[in-house]
């Protein structure tokens, strides 16, 4: 089974991933990981410790002259920053500086501090941070890497900020990927993204946040990943667990999601056709590649909403958690708007999930084995 967990803290020395269940014999190039961690830093609207960090990923473990082994992958990103929070930070040394004790509405930091009976939010808050996704990123590249073996392609872009629509919904999978790289906010639609910059630019002078939604596609993928027979089986339920997993992830939608629930049965599916040249086809992907639990040969397409930082520069009203007095809330280091690095985190978890469905389908603790599963299925489906 394909599976992962994280560690660290935000101010911490390091991020680290484990990764395992990954088969052996897939060749890893760290710049490929690299390349998307620097993507997850982009974005107009970041705030200053994106001009700190430059995460680059460290293999600790599982691979060897490039190609995995079969056991656990170890993966690290240092903190740059943690030169600057080293006693503030320590592990062991007693504590110093002030406790932080105003928590910011709509973060884990209160309930956190109930939850966990601490005294200073920073024991909450630096694990709670949207820093953590770092790490998602970096195992989502060895995901996608696996992936790419079967010819399974992953790509976002940012459609809405701050209720700013973009309009892509007549481009190929290609041009959403090819105009998105050559966008500062991930963003397919250049008109759109010079109003969203705008309003980025008025948010930050009112030392407020914005959030929007994103759109995850993958392509290339065999029909029948999950299955229905129990409801955690099924991987619609496992894809928005894992995009509702991203700190301010607040809706999840596949497909038509909302919009099919306005519209009558005749217009809300996907008919079925058969052409020699195309073998079994939907001329339209309403239902977002996924039918019944399972993938259907579609691209998945999958939109997240995010709500706005929780972190504002002119902060909210709160209470001090020692006098339960009147406060106002912490303020750190933060973004004026972080939907674009929220997409390349959901293009992480995506791949991370359906990983772990062709690994479920096909087995394979090497890769050999795995391509020869994948080859077999899709003759027999004609596919």
């Amino acid at each position: 089974m394909f599976r992962f967990l994280t560690a660290g803290e935000s101010h911490g020395p390091c991020l680290t991933a484990v990764i395992e269940g990954l088969p052996a014999g897939l060749a890893l190039d760290i710049e490929i990981i690299n390349y998307d961690l620097e993507r997850r830093q982009r974005g107009y609207g970041r705030g200053g410790r994106m001009q700190i960090e430059r995460d680059r990923a460290e293999v600790l473990s599982g691979v060897r002259f490039g190609q995995t082994l079969g056991g656990p992958v170890t993966l690290a990103i240092r903190n740059r920053d943690w030169a600057n929070w080293e006693q503030r930070m320590s592990p062991l040394s007693p504590p110093t500086g002030e406790a932080v004790r105003t928590p910011r509405p709509g973060h884990a930091d209160l309930t956190g501090v109930q939850k966990y009976d601490r005294q200073d939010v920073r024991d909450i808050l630096e694990r709670a941070s949207a820093r953590e996704t770092a790490a998602r990123v970096a195992v989502g590249a060895v995901a996608k890497t696996l992936l790419s073996q079967l010819d399974i392609d992953i790509t976002s872009h940012v459609v809405s900020i701050g209720g700013i629509r973009a309009q892509a919904g007549n481009l190929s999978f290609a041009e959403i990927k090819e105009r998105r790289d050559r966008s500062d906010l991930g963003c397919a639609d250049p008109v759109a993204e010079a109003s969203m910059k705008a309003a980025i630019d008025a948010a930050r002078e009112r030392g407020d946040t914005l959030g929007g939604v994103f759109e995850v596609w993958c392509i290339g993928l065999m029909p029948g990943l999950g299955s229905y027979v129990q409801w955690d089986r099924r991987l619609d339920t496992r894809l928005a667990g894992a995009i509702m997993s991203i700190p301010a992830i607040k809706g999840v939608e596949i497909g038509d999601g909302f919009l099919s629930a306005d519209k009558p049965g005749s217009t809300a599916h996907d008919e079925i056709y058969l052409r020699p040249d195309k073998g079994i086809f939907r001329p339209t992907n309403r239902a977002g590649g996924l039918e019944g639990g399972m993938t259907n040969g579609e691209p998945v397409v999958v939109r997240a909403a995010m709500k706005p930082i929780p972190t504002l520069m002119q902060p909210l009203t709160s209470i001090d958690i020692k006098t339960f007095e009147p406060a106002m809330a912490n303020t750190e280091r933060s973004d004026v708007c972080a939907v674009p690095a929220a997409a390349v985190v959901g293009e992480a978890m995506i791949a991370i999930i359906l990983a772990q469905a062709v690994l479920e389908k096909f087995g394979g603790d090497n890769l050999t084995d795995l391509l020869a599963g994948v080859s077999h299925y899709r003759r027999r489906i004609g596919g």
